[in-house]
């Protein structure tokens, strides 16, 4: 289903549309706020028009009547009210100001995940993953999807066979052909990924078994066999990225970590071979990270 962008289509109407309609657009545009709980005649009135106005411009929007109108309107407010009405900027030491958002941000997001990771359960991870004959990671959307690509980059360097996906129809056609010998990571911050659920459960009819690096509380949490929690905490700066990133990296290398340490010194021979490789691309300096 998609959803009406009500807004969008007001500052349309206030630009393009009939003097009426761009005297009500305003006024809502506004305040928000106001129009969503004011009654028709008052609308009306500060927008100098009549009350049929209202009741066709609500109905242009594809709401049933300005009861809906008015109800979407809310709706706008609850789940996007921020990006409406940002803070203005202050401009003042702007530099130290952004590195220092970042910086606390990805720092919060860290000690967040480092008090509530099991090292138990990374450890369990990590013992399947070098049981498994083939490992296949899901992740959809922005944060996930890194997440996904970054876990197969750091595994497939300690001989384990991995691949991430993060199309959906991908995730399911891979889920389709796991077995008994296959493990699927799915990694969402939601844990509400239709895609991914399905995948994992597409998955699991096959034999394969499956870890959830999501929301503990979620759909997914409830699919998967064992749970890594990852949750991404509310951020009211509307400039900045996602902090969330860096909790989710910060899972991912106890995973890789972890995981490393439990294989032993069979995996450096891999490690001394991709150095080795990369030597001719003038890459050979022994502290550089390794094919980053």
């Amino acid at each position: 289903m998609t959803t009406t962008d009500i807004i969008n289509r007001l500052r349309m109407l206030s630009t393009d549309g009939s003097k009426a309609e761009r005297r009500l657009a305003e006024v809502i545009l506004d305040d928000v706020e106001y129009a969503s709980r004011a009654p028709i005649a008052d609308l009306a009135l500060r927008a100098r028009v009549s009350e049929p106005t209202v009741t066709r411009l609500c109905r242009s929007l594809d709401c049933d009547g300005v009861r809906d109108f008015k109800f979407k309107l809310a709706q706008v407010l609850a789940i996007g009210g921020l990006y409406l009405f940002p803070e203005p900027l202050v401009r003042d030491e702007r530099d130290a100001r952004i590195v220092d958002a970042v910086s606390e941000g990805a720092a919060r997001a860290m000690d967040r995940m480092r008090d509530i990771v099991d090292m138990n359960t990374v450890n369990t991870v990590a013992d399947q993953l070098i049981k498994a004959r083939q490992i296949c990671v899901y992740g959809s959307g922005g944060v996930s999807s890194l997440g996904a690509v970054e876990l197969q980059n750091r595994l497939f360097r300690l001989g384990l066979s991995v691949v991430s996906h993060t199309d959906g129809q991908m995730q399911r056609m891979s889920a389709a052909v796991c077995d008994k010998d296959s493990l699927v990571v799915a990694i969402s911050a939601s844990g509400e990924a239709k895609s991914i659920m399905e995948s994992v459960r597409v998955a699991r009819q096959y034999g394969a078994r499956t870890i959830a690096i999501t929301n503990p509380d979620s759909s997914l949490a409830r699919e998967a066999e064992v749970t890594l929690p990852f949750v991404i905490p509310a951020d009211t700066q509307l400039y900045k990225p996602t902090s969330g990133r860096y909790a989710l990296l910060f899972v991912i290398d106890l995973i890789a970590m972890a995981t490393a340490e439990s294989i032993g010194p069979r995996v450096l021979e891999g490690l001394r071979r991709i150095r080795t490789s990369l030597s001719g691309l003038n890459m050979s300096d022994p502290g550089r990270p390794i094919g980053d």
